[in-house]
């Protein structure tokens, strides 16, 4: 099957989006162990070093080194550890919203679809007035099994270069 792009309307294209809303919501509530099951196990979730530099010197990310890198047992591990007293940096937790627009879904194969799509997350932290934006880009492997889609790889093209929070212990 040659890729084939899918179009708003299209009811693929709403079972995709309502992939991307359901895990949002998952993430928003703190619901990760549902999170996790949305997850193929061979999953691959990076989100590369944004540079700034001059357009002929590349799209402006490293590319070898990355916020985080993480698999499967390492997002496995992340979600145990805040079930535990020493998640200090999610203890007590953030407060999240996640804003999902411009998704773009290609085909791939009969169980394959890329998906591009928009993030903007806030995030508020205490008792702080304020909020931190978190704006990417992500570009999506989707794989449609006996359970539904779940989510093999995650590339997180952030637009920050410095990113304007103490830490990223929130899930993108």
């Amino acid at each position: 099957m040659i890729s084939t792009n899918i179009k708003i309307g299209d009811p693929v294209y709403f079972e995709v989006l309502e992939f991307l809303q359901k895990e949002a919501e998952c993430l928003d509530n703190g619901d990760f162990r549902t999170w996790l099951s949305l997850l193929d196990e061979k999953i691959r979730y990076v989100m590369p070093v944004r540079t700034t530099r001059e357009r002929i010197h590349g799209k402006g990310f490293i590319d070898n080194m990355y916020h985080f890198e993480e698999n499967y047992a390492s997002l496995k591990k992340r979600i145990d550890r805040l079930d535990t007293e020493f998640a200090w940096a999610e203890d007590p937790p953030s407060r999240t919203r996640r804003f999902i627009d411009n998704v773009r879904v290609e085909q791939v194969n009969e169980h394959e679809f890329n998906v591009r799509s928009y993030l903007l997350l806030t995030r508020s932290r205490g008792n702080e007035p304020g909020y931190f934006l978190v704006t990417c880009v992500r570009n999506d492997t989707l794989i449609r099994t006996e359970q539904g889609l779940k989510l093999k790889v995650r590339e997180i093209l952030v637009d920050q270069t410095t990113l304007g929070m103490d830490n990223l212990a929130v899930f993108l």
